[in-house]
């Protein structure tokens, strides 16, 4: 269907995950196998999601995993709060990584329509 890697909703959720990769760096080393792994996979989940939707036959199942990539980044959004409201994460580190998601799943959500409509 698409060249996964010339989509600029891939290319920036490509960017979302190596963003929040570094972020979670800082992370307490107990959340290792707990909140930093869970971010993390989260992360790596959107634009994977995207690029197997991408790879199916079908605008519909493109559509699909447009959907659980959207399920991901409300997953990671909730993740990252959950972070801040434990005080293991601040507002100034969470900024660019909320404000990019928001971006994705804006972008996401557009494709969504488009391809309903079709």
């Amino acid at each position: 269907m698409n060249n996964y890697k010339e989509l600029i909703v891939w290319q920036k959720s490509v960017r979302l995950a190596k963003i929040v990769h570094k972020l979670t760096l800082n992370l307490p080393r107990d959340e290792k196998y707990g909140l930093t792994s869970q971010i993390r996979r989260s992360a790596v989940s959107v634009a994977s999601n995207i690029a197997e939707g991408a790879g199916r036959n079908s605008k519909k199942e493109f559509r699909n995993f447009l959907g659980i990539a959207n399920g991901s980044l409300n997953e990671l959004n909730t993740q990252l709060e959950t972070s801040k409201r434990l005080k293991i994460l601040d507002n100034n580190e969470l900024d660019e990584v909320i404000s990019l998601s928001d971006e994705i799943q804006k972008m996401t959500y557009t494709l969504i329509q488009k391809y309903t409509q079709i």
